[in-house]
């Protein structure tokens, strides 16, 4: 099986990273450009809009602007990590400091994908964690596992991990991620503030409405990206979606092809996924899907994997427990 990227896709890399498109990553200027202009634009006509529908447009921005931040952490649209950090330190999606985002996902990216206590984005348990959580907490775990449960409730599962982590630091002494969220909550503050006084939308309203949908969005993408099998390649998706979802998401339902080539601009993986679809697929062990819908109707109200690791499952009765609470899940 080939390796990648390989001599040949090298080539064909350096050779695309020349177009004047891909070295002045325009795309992702225009963007930058896009997200904001679209998310302060909506805001702005609040009140032409009505609120419901300004929430429905917000979240969409606000999601966007998620998937902006991610391409920021990855190098685009310049090299500069403090130029793109001020690209991306508009609290917009509230939940967390981009600078915190930067260092949990370059950590996954450095992980063993999947591994519960390495990677921080795995949504897998440790046999010992199960069996000490309450039989609510684990029957909310398993809710999770499916595709109406990670919508619902994985904006929680990751504010309450965002609000613990910081809480624990500060327990434990470690008190330097403290300016990096009085900063956050400062902007926060004024943003909150702005919107409530001249654009009529209360701060409730924007945490409520816009802020945890917009998580909820974003947990769509991160339904079953990862898998907890095989070789490192066989873990990630290729997710074939439609435009729609490709533009909100930026191209990372190409999951495979982002963890090959987490350096590649958004704009560029689609093209790398099609030239070598055949290679790819056959790396990730056919681990396809076509767009979202697929996920929604298969998984909507059944678990799409165990809660616990299976390289930490501990024994085989854990395996039947499991079922039982998919089934009550």
């Amino acid at each position: 099986m080939t390796t990648y990227p390989d001599d040949q896709q090298r080539l064909e890399l350096a050779q695309a990273a020349r177009h004047w498109l891909w070295r002045t990553e325009l795309p992702t200027w225009m963007l930058v450009a896009a997200v904001y202009g679209s998310w302060f634009g909506v805001a702005t006509h609040a009140r032409q809009l009505g609120l419901p529908l300004t929430c429905v447009l917000l979240t969409l921005c606000t999601t966007w602007y998620l998937s902006l931040q991610h391409e920021l952490l990855h190098g685009h649209p310049t090299r500069l990590p403090w130029l793109n950090a001020l690209l991306g330190a508009a609290p917009l999606g509230v939940w967390l400091p981009y600078a915190l985002y930067r260092r949990a996902h370059l950590q996954h990216h450095e992980a063993e994908l999947t591994h519960p206590h390495t990677d921080p984005e795995s949504y897998f348990l440790d046999f010992g964690a199960w069996r000490s959580a309450p039989l609510v907490l684990r029957r909310l775990y398993a809710a999770r596992n499916t595709m109406a449960g990670r919508i619902l409730l994985q904006p929680a599962f990751s504010i309450a991990s965002v609000v613990g982590d910081a809480l624990g630091r500060v327990r434990s002494g470690d008190w330097r991620d403290l300016p990096v969220w009085a900063a956050h909550l400062a902007a926060l503050t004024v943003l909150l503030a702005w919107l409530q006084r001249d654009c009529g939308m209360p701060a409730w309203l924007m945490l409520a409405g816009v802020a945890y949908p917009a998580l909820s969005l974003a947990a769509i993408r991160s339904f079953q990206e990862h898998r907890a099998t095989g070789a490192d390649a066989s873990r990630s998706v290729i997710n074939d979606a439609g435009l729609g979802w490709r533009l909100l998401f930026l191209n990372n339902n190409f999951h495979l092809v982002h963890h090959d080539l987490p350096h590649v601009p958004w704009f560029a993986l689609a093209w790398v996924y099609r030239r070598r679809a055949h290679d790819y697929l056959a790396r990730n062990d056919g681990f396809f899907v076509q767009g979202y819908r697929e996920w929604l109707v298969r998984y909507a109200w059944r678990m799409v994997a165990p809660v616990v690791h299976p390289r930490f499952d501990g024994m085989l009765a854990l395996r039947i427990e499991t079922s039982g609470d998919h089934g009550k899940a």
